[in-house]
């Protein structure tokens, strides 16, 4: 790009610069060095159980499924996009479900490897990282449009001029979490096959630690552009017809294994089983077709290991740089 092009971009969002944390910071968003709140629990109901026993009865009752969801979506959509699901599983096993939400992928991995929690939905670079760190396994993945695959799309606001990734050179950028996949690693990695970082090439970054929020300050014009999680995004954009016209995708990555349902290595192999022929059961059932309907996922399927290779070489080749 040549200096007059890129100046007459920069006019029109330079005087957000200075107030773009303050705003971020009043809508929620989070910059890096942000301190994580104490994670939320929160009881859910499944579907034809009666009202909760008196105490002393409680104690000797089975004890709940604890489900995490990483926070790819913000808190309350996070409840509302996977309470359905989640009080599936627990029906399914006959188990009262507890929802678990922390603010960062690295804790929902310390709660897994601690065995606070039975199952979670993560990203798949914190999959890549617990399984090296302590054996994280696989449960299972969703498939959507006939493959278990997804990509990163690098977004701006409708009416930007920018066209490519290049050209985001010097402007604001917002990552979701450190250690996302689609929100962090893989625009980090295009600047490294350029011998380029984050810091070196962007003027200011922000984390939003959830890809919606992502989407959102992208299409509130507090940041220039974003790399969001593709599944998030067509999910999103499908039911936001409004959020769908402030954004457009400029560039596209390559595919990854999509994000799975993990254990710790550690769970009753009874208890594994049940999960994952619960998951892998659900398009064959009525209810869980449904559920699945609404969440835009064919069916959950048997992961593949290659599938998350690419991750894994990103990760290696990033890593040498620092």
């Amino acid at each position: 790009m040549d200096r007059s092009r890129k100046q007459g971009r920069r006019a029109p969002y330079a005087g957000r610069i200075i107030p773009l944390l303050a705003l971020l910071a009043a809508l929620g968003f989070a910059v890096a060095c942000s301190p994580s709140p104490q994670y939320k629990r929160i009881d859910l109901k499944v579907s034809g159980q009666p009202s909760a026993p008196p105490v002393a009865a409680q104690q000797s009752a089975v004890a709940p499924l604890r489900v995490a969801v990483a926070s790819m979506v913000s808190p309350k959509e996070t409840f509302t996009t996977y309470q359905d699901l989640i009080q599936y599983l627990g029906a399914r096993m006959n188990r009262p479900v507890e929802l678990v939400q922390r603010k960062t992928y690295a804790e929902v991995n310390d709660l897994i490897q601690a065995g606070g929690i039975d199952v979670a939905f993560v990203c798949s670079l914190p999959y890549v990282e617990g399984q090296q760190r302590f054996g994280m396994e696989l449960l299972a993945a969703p498939e959507v449009r006939g493959e278990a695959l997804y990509r990163a799309y690098v977004i701006v606001p409708a009416d930007s001029p920018v066209t490519q990734f290049d050209q985001l050179r010097g402007m604001t950028f917002a990552f979701t979490d450190p250690d996302s996949n689609t929100g962090k690693l893989v625009p980090t990695y295009f600047l490294w096959q350029q011998h380029l970082t984050p810091e070196s090439f962007f003027q200011k970054v922000v984390y939003t630690y959830s890809h919606d929020n992502s989407m959102k300050a992208v299409a509130d014009g507090l940041v220039d552009g974003a790399s969001v999680e593709s599944l998030v995004y067509d999910y999103v954009v499908a039911r936001n017809t409004a959020l769908a016209d402030r954004t457009r995708v400029i560039w596209r990555s390559d595919s990854f294994g999509t994000p799975p349902v993990v254990v710790s290595p550690n769970l009753a192999p009874d208890l594994k089983k049940q999960l994952r022929d619960a998951l892998l059961g659900m398009d064959g059932n009525y209810q869980g077709h449904a559920i699945l309907n609404n969440l835009m996922i064919d069916r959950f399927v048997v992961p593949d290991q290659a599938a998350y290779d690419p991750v894994r070489n990103m990760l290696q080749k990033v890593n040498q740089q620092r």
